[in-house]
């Protein structure tokens, strides 16, 4: 299981901080997804080694249009581990599953934010995970945080009924707002999931880890195609 984070100066916490709490946790990975205009520096490879844990490298594109977050896709797409867009416009989240380059559209249902059989559709066809940040249930409260779960349960049954990809994060912005996944599955109770459905969702972030490094791989021509070299 992988968690998905945001560092300094995106976060309160350095990389290796996040990496010995998640390890700790018994988490097997970390996504550090700072937004592209905060990112982090760290060694992921450094990191890993220290605190015995797959540190990878990913960003969350903030833009406030398509053409915008397009632009930031492909400046990140051949250097970075995932990609995720932040949603939260009907706009923004149409492009995000529409787009093939895109690993996971995050809070869908933030500010005007919708997501319907339409986009479940698009999100199957191009491949692209639904996140549910279990972040507002866990540090939001009163009408808030019942919007947050009202929010949350929609999209949970249009995501089920659907069979859309999804993945399932706290979005901690501190290793002490991280959750090891016993906690998350409680927390997911909440809002109708069942744990081996929370269990998917953060397992989900590891399996995109390992097919997108196997297409930055040498031996990668394209989908279904593998290069073999010649002895």
């Amino acid at each position: 299981m992988y968690e998905a984070v945001h560092a300094h100066p995106d976060g309160d916490s350095t990389v290796a901080r996040y990496a010995l709490t998640a390890s700790e946790y018994g988490f097997e990975g970390l996504v550090v997804r700072n937004h592209g205009s905060e990112p982090a520096s760290y060694d992921p490879d450094a990191v890993a080694d220290q605190y015995d844990i797959d540190v990878v490298t990913g960003v969350e594109i903030r833009a406030d249009d398509p053409s915008t977050a397009s632009g930031y896709i492909g400046s990140h797409r051949e250097d970075t581990t995932l990609v995720v867009v932040h949603g939260g416009t009907p706009t923004l989240n149409r492009f995000a599953v529409e787009q093939s380059a895109v690993d996971v559209l995050a809070h869908p249902m933030a500010g005007d934010g919708d997501f319907n059989h339409v986009l479940a559709q698009e999100a199957i066809d191009h491949g692209v995970r639904v996140e549910f940040t279990l972040r507002g249930i866990l540090r939001d409260a009163g009408g808030t945080r019942v919007q947050t779960l009202s929010d949350l349960r929609k999209l949970r049954e249009i995501v089920e009924y659907y069979d859309v990809p999804y993945v399932v994060s706290a979005d901690a912005r501190s290793h002490l707002q991280l959750r090891a996944p016993r906690e998350l599955q409680a927390v997911g109770d909440t809002v109708g999931f069942t744990p081996e459905q929370i269990r998917e969702g953060l397992t989900e972030w590891g399996r995109l880890v390992e097919r997108n490094r196997h297409r930055q791989s040498d031996s990668f021509v394209q989908r279904g195609v593998r290069r073999v070299d010649d002895e």
